[in-house]
């Protein structure tokens, strides 16, 4: 028998109902699980439900990831690029999870200091607006400069996030690489780089003001002249349905290559 969780994010509306309606499918058969929200995460559980957007899994997907405890998503938010289910589909989810039709993915994340994301780091000035020169270095050798508005280092799993918003390739979430993106670049030979994931990444810089690096968007530190960006030790375990892969959720969700009169 599982010991299961449901998280989910009060601020979302009717997040809550969509919980309540998980618990009491979970409870006619026969099973329980212990609720809390975004803010209140604990351990430890064998299998973890997400209610909300991508940030809500992402969060909760790092907070888990040392554990190796598999977490589910159902879409509350906008996109929901990270998620598997949606409010409709509460009964046959449960039913599907219970009977073990679903495959755990380990998606690498990236480190730094003592900062995880699942997604990205982004790096930017902390003025707003300005451009300024990034050097970036590969395993402490020189690669180039960049004059841009700031630089986004991706996993696999955030590739379809910021990162193709600002050019950059989609990689399919089991290759173990990252990849590096210059935003609004002032030159157009600035290319996006894709490098493997056991590499070292420094991003440095000599202007004299301070930047700051986002995680996955959601935690924020200074830094003045460098940072160190490698592969996290953890693995981030995303349950997945049996019935769906990426290719799929490239077609439905972001409408990949569909001329826009059929988009839906």
């Amino acid at each position: 028998m599982k010991s299961f969780a449901i998280c989910y994010n009060n601020e979302i509306s009717h997040s809550s109902e969509v919980k309540d309606n998980l618990l009491n499918a979970l409870k006619t058969r026969g099973f329980n699980a212990e609720v809390f929200d975004i803010d209140n995460l604990k351990g430890e559980f064998d299998f973890v439900f997400v209610i909300g957007g991508d940030g809500t899994i992402l969060k909760t997907a790092r907070f888990y990831a040392p554990q190796k405890t598999p977490v589910f998503g159902i879409n509350y938010g906008r996109l929901g690029f990270l998620s598997q289910s949606s409010k409709e589909n509460i009964e046959l989810t449960v039913d599907k999870i219970l009977n073990n039709e679903y495959v755990i993915e380990d998606r690498i994340m990236l480190q730094s200091l003592n900062f995880t994301a699942l997604n990205d780091f982004v790096i930017k000035s902390c003025e707003t607006g300005r451009t300024s020169k990034f050097s970036l270095k590969i395993n402490d050798r020189f690669v180039c400069d960049y004059l841009a508005d700031g630089i986004i280092i991706s996993t696999p799993t955030g590739s379809t996030a910021y990162g193709l918003s600002a050019g950059g390739p989609v990689l399919e979430p089991s290759l173990d690489a990252f990849v590096i993106v210059p935003i609004c670049p002032h030159t157009l030979n600035a290319r996006p780089i894709v490098v493997p994931a056991q590499e070292k990444i420094t991003v440095s810089t000599d202007d004299n003001c301070k930047f700051v690096v986002s995680a996955d968007g959601q935690e924020f530190y200074e830094f003045e002249s460098e940072i160190n960006v490698e592969k996290s030790n953890h693995f981030a375990k995303l349950a997945l349905l049996k019935d769906t892969d990426f290719y799929s959720v490239l077609r439905d969700k972001l409408h990949w290559a569909t001329h826009p009169e059929y988009q839906g």
